[in-house]
């Protein structure tokens, strides 16, 4: 196991095959080094190939942390297991699969300034009528992009969004206001993510939500990543949104209702249920 000391629990943890496996631990109780320790073993004792192990994780710095303590123990030259935030994931699936579903593979990546400066310069192109204020639209367009990434965070495309807009109830004057405010934003929605893809242009939220849409619609292309990982780690599981959640689950079991075990990756998580950092940007779990 290199210089990291396991204790009882963890070695088994770490040491565990029988399928998949759910790790609650504390702060600082060595969660990551577990993942790592896990990766490690998988390859040595050749579970899997490197390039069959994906493991995900919320930052940047912790990808980074990880794919560090992985290349200390591994022998130089190895081939390397995918380690990688959510976020950097859906980045290279879309740059290499998202023509698929109309998507510029050279699209730039929009900063949160860069989406609100978008925004303000397409502001008269969202079909916005009743919604948009007479004065100064800068907290109007903070508040419709706080809106989206929402809506983003919980697998709501926008079409799923003019569905249920269309079928609000309008039995009296103030369902009939919130019914075509409801429209409105639904079609302003649709319009902001049509400009993007139209711009060459998406967002944070816009990548693990078209990289479900993706692998929900071209199946072949789900079966490509579900056959490429043998085993799926995912750090820090607490912090997961739930549009997280459905990509990790549909990796895991494909689009349909039940599990297909053809090719189905062994999931590890480790999470603290007392320890959800990100609860701001919509960790439900």
């Amino acid at each position: 196991m290199g210089q990291i000391r396991l204790n009882e629990n963890q070695k088994k943890a770490v040491e565990y095959k029988d399928g998949d496996l759910l790790i609650i631990a504390g702060a600082g109780t060595g969660k990551t080094a577990v993942i790592t320790q896990r990766i490690l073993h998988i390859i040595k004792n050749e579970w899997a190939k490197p390039s069959e192990i994906l493991a995900l994780t919320f930052t940047e710095k912790a990808a980074e942390e990880m794919q560090i303590r992985v290349d200390q123990e591994m022998e130089y030259g190895y081939d390397e297991p995918v380690i990688s935030t959510f976020h950097s994931f859906c980045d290279r699936i879309l740059r290499e699969d998202g023509y698929n579903i109309g998507i510029d593979g050279d699209y730039s990546l929009m900063s949160a300034a860069q989406s609100y400066i978008f925004t303000r310069r397409h502001i008269y192109d969202l079909g916005f009528k009743t919604l948009l204020p007479k004065g100064n639209p800068t907290k109007f367009i903070n508040d419709f992009l706080d809106h989206i990434s929402k809506l983003q965070n919980e697998d709501v495309s926008p079409e799923e969004y003019i569905e249920y807009a269309k079928n609000l109830p309008q039995n009296t004057d103030v369902e009939k206001e919130e019914y075509v405010k409801s429209n409105e934003l639904a079609q302003a929605y649709k319009k902001y993510a049509d400009l993007k893809i139209e711009n060459s242009r998406l967002d944070f939220g816009d990548l693990i939500l078209l990289t479900i849409k993706l692998f929900r619609g071209k199946k072949s292309i789900l079966e490509k990543y579900r056959k490429r990982f043998k085993y799926i780690l995912v750090d820090e599981f607490q912090d997961t949104n739930y549009t997280q959640n459905v990509l990790v689950n549909i990796l895991k079991k494909g689009t349909g209702e039940k599990e297909d075990k053809n090719s189905t990756p062994c999931l590890t998580v480790v999470g603290d249920d007392d320890q959800s950092i990100y609860k701001f940007r919509g960790a439900a779990i």
